[in-house]
This record gives structure tokens, sequence and C-alpha cells, in this order.
């Protein structure tokens, strides 16, 4: 195994050692101590930004997914019971044929995790050579790239609320520490177990659309599984773990917890409760400067998009303080004037609210139009990939 992962121990080992540099660098003190914790925690956000562009494509992969849930259950539904192996090729080729239309792929959001597992497990084999780098007895080695033997017995001699960066819950390194070890370890599962629950619950509860939380949706189903099965999965495998791959778990579990904190905030999903609290905050920013409000805006567009395959003329959004002047003036007038005042009163309450009818023009849900949207979206996408793909090969040739 060594073997295998030897290139990702040699660049774990460069991260690491170039960090601490820079760490003495600014003041920190050289030798065992902060700087190699913090070391481990540089690594760490290193590799979480080398891998952002895969959580981008885990995020898009997640939406399409959520969206495309009434469809999977509605296919689900239709092959339910046939067992013949002529419907179950139809029902895999038409799921296949449903994935590429929402541009998703049920292996996407895996692809951050899978990606981190060579180099937790290269960090884990580096923190267990330690000692037999700094005593010189490491397999024929006298270093992993730039980790020499002085600088191996720096990092085993580190410690964090006094316990080793290389001693474990099951293997401490020093008799007369155990304890504290131990009680490092138990801390730190409960932390990144919390992390790690309180970022799926974001995900299920906040972040997802109201008809996929019904407890026949897989997504659903597989996302309370998890919640479920992973603070187990870290109690059982995390006191194998040395103190310092499990600095690297929680602060990578702290970086995700962020990093959807602040997609659920300004990206959320389309019809979750998440979208319904971003359009109030950003209806009520638009209020204050006089603005149209996101319902206003879809509509005018709508309105556009409708007029132009007419040949009609374009409706341009109204801004607020011209919208009351205008309803002021037709409150004057007889009959329909007063009817569209109204009217208009009764769409201002609602943006006030923060919310959306549940209806739109035309007949369509908030959902409806959301999922509209991001399959527009994805096709546009998509014809900018096979653009840029045609670009290329014209290139080529």
């Amino acid at each position: 195994m060594d073997t295998i992962l030897w290139p990702l121990k040699v660049a774990v080992a460069w991260v690491m050692v170039y960090i601490h540099k820079f760490l003495v660098l600014i003041g920190l003190s050289d030798g065992p101590g902060v700087a190699w914790v913090l070391s481990i925690i540089g690594l760490t956000i290193f590799v979480r930004i080398l891998i952002m562009p895969l959580f981008v494509r885990q995020i898009r992969a997640s939406r399409g997914m959520q969206l495309m849930q009434p469809e999977l259950q509605a296919l689900q539904a239709k092959y339910k019971g046939k067992k013949d192996a002529a419907s179950k090729q139809r029902q895999q080729e038409e799921m296949m044929a449903l994935y590429r239309k929402h541009g998703t792929n049920p292996f996407a959001s895996c692809f951050p995790i899978l990606i981190q597992m060579p180099i937790f497990f290269a960090l884990f084999r580096v923190l267990a050579n330690l000692q037999a780098i700094a005593e010189g007895t490491y397999e024929g080695r006298d270093s992993i790239g730039p980790l020499t033997a002085d600088l191996a017995n720096q990092v085993q001699h580190s410690t964090v609320f006094g316990a080793s960066l290389s001693s474990s819950f099951m293997n401490p390194s020093d008799i007369s520490s155990a304890l504290t070890v131990k009680i490092v370890t138990v801390i730190m599962i409960i932390a990144m177990s919390a992390t790690q629950w309180y970022t799926m619950a974001q995900l299920s509860m906040k972040n997802m659309p109201e008809s996929s939380k019904n407890s026949d949706n897989p997504m659903m189903r597989s996302q309370r599984m998890m919640m479920t099965i992973m603070p187990i999965f870290f109690a059982f495998t995390g006191v194998q773990f040395q103190i310092g791959v499990l600095i690297y778990w929680v602060t990578s579990n702290l970086w995700t917890m962020g990093q959807q904190f602040y997609t659920i905030s300004r990206m959320p999903a389309p019809g979750s409760e998440a979208e319904k609290k971003f359009r109030a905050r950003e209806n009520a920013r638009r209020a204050r400067k006089g603005m149209p409000s996101l319902e206003e805006e879809e509509r005018a567009k709508a309105e556009a998009e409708g007029t132009a395959s007419t040949g009609g003329q374009r409706v341009q959004p109204v801004r607020k303080n011209r919208q009351k002047k205008s309803s002021e003036r037709s409150s004057s007038t007889a009959g329909e004037g007063s009817e569209t005042a109204a009217d208009k009163g009764d769409d201002d309450v609602a943006t006030s609210a923060g919310g959306s009818s549940s209806r739109r023009p035309g007949g369509l849900t908030d959902e409806e139009i959301a999922r509209r949207r991001y399959e527009k979206r994805a096709r546009e996408r998509k014809r900018a990939a096979e653009r840029r793909k045609a670009q290329k090969k014209k290139r080529r040739n």
C-alpha cells in the first residue's frame, strides 16, 4: 500500500513542510508545536481549494437530482412490480434518458469524497511512519520527500491539548498521555459527527423542495439513513486514526459545513424553504432600493418571451415608485383602473410578505417555474459545452 501511495505521501509531506516553513517565517516558533498542527489544517484547506470545481459539479448534480425526483418517482411507479428482463432494461434506459435530460449524474456528488480518500490515507501513512523516519529505519529511506528525520521528530512531538499528532485511541505513543489521547479522540469524533449531521440536516430540511420530502423519495430515504449511519461510522473508524488525521477530518467537515451554508443562503435549490427565505431577503432589499421584486421581474421576462414569439412589444419591469404613481393615477379613473390598482395592491402584499403565490399566471406553481428555469439553464450549459468541444476539434484539425 505504501508503494502505491508513495507519490501522494511525498506530496502531502511537501505541502505540510512548506506550510510549516511559511508559518515559522511569519513568526510562529520552530520545532514541535502549534505550527505543525496548523500545517495539517493548511493541508486540508489547500486540498479543498483544489477540488472546488468538483464541488460546483456536485451542487449542479444535486440540484438536478432534486428537480427530477417527481419524474423519477413516476418512472418507478410505472415499472413497479415488473420483474421481467425487458421491463428492467426499458426502465434503465428511461432512467438514463432522464439523467441526460436534467444534465445530472447520480455519482457526481461522490467525487469530492473519492478524491480526498487517497490523500486522507496518505496522511495516515505519513503520520504512522514518523517514528521510523525519525529513527532512520523507514524502508531503506531517510525521508519522505522534504520530511527528514529531524522534521519527523518535530511532528511526532507536536501535541493538541497534550495529545501527540501521531497517537491514536488504540495506539497512544506514550503511556503517560494515553488518557489524554482517548479524551481528545472522543471530542474530535463528536465534533466530526456533529458537523456531518448538521450539514446533511441542512441539505435535507432546508434545501430540498417540498415535493421531495415525502418518505417514498429514495433520495430523502438515503439522506436520513446517512444521518444515522455516519456518527456510528465515525465512532468505529475514528479510534483507529491518529490525532493528526482526525484534525484533517474535522477541518474538512467544517469547511464542507461552511460551504453548504454559503450555498444554501446564496444559491438555494428551487422550490425549497431556503429559496423562499432568499427571495424574501432579496425582495426586501429591492423594495428598499425601489426596484421591482423578483416575481415582477420574472413575470416581465415571461411576458417578454411570450410577446417576442408573437412579434409583440416587450414588457419591462416597473420600479416601485413608478408603479405606485401609476396605480394612483389609475385609481382616479372608473371601473377598469380601480380593478387594476386592486390587483397590484394584492401583488405588493404577497411580495412584501416575502413569499409567492402557490400558482402564477399560466397555472404554474413556483416549483414548476423553478424546474423550467433550471432545465433551460442546463440546456444552455450543454449547448455551450458542445460549442467548446466543436471549437477544440476544429482547432486540432
